[in-house]
């Protein structure tokens, strides 16, 4: 098991990793957001990834998310905890709430969002987007850290980069969403057809624009919360490590077969470019 974790934003790098290093790592799809950490924790390798870049350089529309995933997958790693801020669209959950999602609504339009394409399609099943688990190990980890977490919700993914407005708050509230933010998608999609175990942990910064005693949400609201997130977030991912070490091996969800039955091309028929820019992605069906 080799552990990757994707830093949203405010989580720039780990500075407790035993033998740190960063290493640059580039694939067919591009440049990932940053070089990745490796190093390792009680004996458990890890790789880190911060999405926007160390400093928040990239904004979400145009991370590279394929090149992220892509290069993960390089390193060999098999389970993901991605972390992210995120508005509540409950009132139940308050900021400092850490939500591990269970579903998306996928509202982004401006980015890539399969490794698949003409010369290698495949369809990989997104009825559950997430491993139960590694939800499981995240909540576990979270009560013995004292975070405060919710297990399950919907989380819906903007494109922004601009914050809601009032009338997209409601709209999102009456579809039942629990958390929306702007980076969730396409993500786990091409976590799952990298079929690599994927798990988020939407860390709660504000209330959007829709509770009628916090009025709009700002970038320095955002900020203020976020680091105290960040701070219980190292936490919590300290805690679950130990956790994964023994975790049975397959993935009792499939997560780690998710190419199954998924690739429509015949083999006769596939483009051997696409496939070869597909040899991390596809690993042991290539």
């Amino acid at each position: 098991m080799i552990l990757g974790v994707i830093g949203g934003s405010g989580l720039y790098d780990i500075d407790w990793l035993e033998r740190p290093r960063w290493e640059t790592i580039l694939g067919p799809f591009g440049r990932p957001s940053d070089a990745l950490l490796t190093g390792e924790l009680d004996g458990i390798r890890m790789v880190f990834l911060p999405r926007h870049g160390r400093g928040h350089r990239i904004s979400p529309s145009e991370v590279n998310y394929r090149a992220n995933i892509d290069a993960l997958k390089r390193t060999g790693v098999t389970d993901v905890i991605a972390f992210s801020a995120v508005g509540s669209l409950r009132d139940d959950l308050a900021p400092g709430t850490f939500v591990v999602a269970d579903q998306f609504i996928d509202r982004t339009f401006a980015r890539q969002k399969s490794f698949f394409g003409t010369g290698l399609v495949a369809h990989v099943s997104m009825a559950h987007p997430v491993c139960d688990r590694m939800g499981e190990a995240i909540m576990a980890a979270a009560a013995e850290a004292n975070v405060p977490a919710v297990r399950g919700g919907t989380s819906l993914v903007m494109e922004g980069p601009q914050f809601s407005t009032r009338a997209e708050s409601e709209l999102h509230r009456s579809w039942g969403c629990a958390v929306i933010g702007m980076t969730g998608m396409p993500e786990a999609k091409l976590a799952r057809e990298a079929e690599l175990c994927y798990a988020t942990v939407a860390m709660v910064t504000d209330y959007d624009c829709w509770h009628p005693s916090k009025g709009h949400v700002t970038a320095a609201q955002v900020v203020a919360v976020m680091e105290r997130n960040i701070v219980a977030a190292r936490v919590l991912l300290r805690r679950l490590v130990p956790r994964l070490r023994d975790r049975a091996a397959p993935c009792p969800a499939g997560c780690d077969r998710a190419l199954d039955g998924a690739i429509m091309t015949a083999p006769e028929a596939r483009d051997p470019a696409v496939a070869a820019r597909l040899s991390a992605v596809m690993g042991r069906l290539v």
